[in-house]
């Protein structure tokens, strides 16, 4: 027996939204066109998006918008939702659309028990759309994934952030610079 499936497109996903087919405390992403459930927030993953959004604050001022576990919109079937975004700046701080691929400056997502879903699903997804910069904090190693130069459903370049005194910065920010201290404390 096969068993038959159905791709939800954003359009469709957003109406179930809007609909109240989701429970309003849901936390749900739409990857690819199928509705996946995300993991519970645990209390390191929520410091390490506090911790790293302040100092992102602090050097990106008026320079970005931060958005932070807020939808971003890949064309038709993928609308995820990173820890946190980097956009480029607008007045109306994205009021009158979702941002897309070509607004994120910088993408970054927080991984514990995400870590391998983050690596292959999101990463090639966040790739294939041509993210340019992607970052993932390894909570299970406090180091830091940088993927740069997308090709494809990969990344050509990745560099490993392993020691707190190591300096880096995001491509679009190269005059910010950042340890792994700014992200983990």
């Amino acid at each position: 027996m096969q068993l038959l499936t159905h791709k939800f497109d954003v359009e469709q996903y957003q109406q179930m939204g809007k609909a109240g087919i989701f429970h309003p405390e849901s936390r749900l992403e739409l990857i690819q066109g199928e509705i996946i459930p995300m993991t519970p927030i645990g209390l390191k993953h929520s410091v390490t998006i506090n911790r790293t959004a302040s100092f992102l604050y602090s050097k990106v001022q008026s320079s970005g918008v931060i958005s932070i576990q807020n939808s971003i919109r890949l064309p038709d079937y993928s609308e995820p939702q990173p820890d946190i975004v980097i956009l480029k700046p607008r007045e109306d701080f994205y009021e009158e659309k979702f941002p897309q691929a070509e607004d994120v400056l910088l993408l970054i997502e927080v991984a514990d028990s995400s870590l391998k879903y983050d690596r292959t699903t999101k990463l090639s997804l966040y790739s294939e759309y041509g993210i340019l910069e992607y970052w993932i904090a390894n909570l299970e190693r406090n180091i830091l994934e940088i993927y740069r130069q997308p090709q494809g459903k990969s990344y050509l370049k990745r560099t490993l952030i392993d020691s707190a005194t190591i300096p880096f910065a995001p491509i679009a920010f190269p005059e910010m610079s950042m340890t792994l201290r700014d992200i983990y404390g």
